[in-house]
């Protein structure tokens, strides 16, 4: 699993979108029992918070001491630092795991095993994130010019998964239906700056470069957008669920 987000992890946590209610309300309807979750490659913990209000216990682990350093916290919450692949937890352990737009960085064929390992029969697997902002067609086209043209060489090579909506990852589980969820935020056009700036591919940027490539963004940006003005942005959800019945 690769670590892209130690660096500038309080970014990570003030910019990066949350997850709608509705989608949190979905899932809680899929599980009769709610004792333990854990939430893998946790980030900066924004689905560990909410599953902890209604888990007994959410267990949270990511590789970077960084981004767990600025987690959210709750009494029922227990971070560590552990890869995807490996960790110490019990066998039939888990009623949920969640991976949050995470999982293009791991290992499928490890990962699985230890997800079938730690999880109780009937449990299930959440695989989540987000796709493309979308702002308007002005902004949107400025955004994805620039996703493709200026940095797309810079996206390392598991992003694909992301742009392919999480369709084309290996999932050996039994997959549910699962209905489309949006996740609809005001923004100003500084908190998209903010958002464009955690991209890893912008990091590499600007590591290889000597500059950061969003500082020649942010004007045609503003040119649609003005300095106090909030804007409604929406996410796409990725989501594919399965239940976990018999180890593999």
């Amino acid at each position: 699993m690769k670590d892209n987000f130690s660096t500038q992890s309080d970014s990570y946590a003030r910019y990066r979108p949350t997850y709608p209610p509705e989608f949190f309300k979905y899932l809680y309807s899929l599980l009769p029992i709610k004792k333990h979750a854990w939430d893998c490659g946790t980030g900066n913990g924004q689905v560990a918070f909410e599953l902890a209000k209604n888990f007994e216990q959410v267990f949270a682990t990511d590789i970077s001491q960084a981004q767990i350093d600025n987690a959210g916290q709750a009494n029922n919450i227990t971070y560590s630092v552990q890869p995807a692949e490996k960790t110490d937890f019990s066998d039939n352990f888990f009623d949920l795991i969640v991976v949050a737009q995470a999982i293009h960085w791991f290992d499928f064929d490890r990962f699985y095993a230890e997800v079938s390992r730690t999880a109780k029969a009937n449990a299930l697997l959440c695989v989540t994130g987000y796709g493309m902002i979308e702002v308007s067609k002005e902004i949107d086209d400025v955004v994805a010019y620039f996703y493709k043209n200026v940095i797309g060489s810079y996206w390392d090579a598991e992003r694909k998964y992301i742009d392919e909506n999480y369709k084309t990852i290996p999932f050996p589980f039994e997959e549910l239906e699962t209905p489309q969820f949006y996740n609809t935020l005001n923004w100003t056009a500084e908190h998209l700056i903010g958002y464009l700036n955690t991209w890893s591919a912008v990091k590499h940027f600007t590591k290889q470069n000597g500059y950061n490539p969003v500082d020649d963004l942010k004007p045609q940006i503003e040119k649609h957008w003005g300095d106090d003005e909030i804007k409604q942005i929406k996410f796409p959800i990725l989501l594919r669920i399965g239940r976990i019945q018999t180890p593999m």
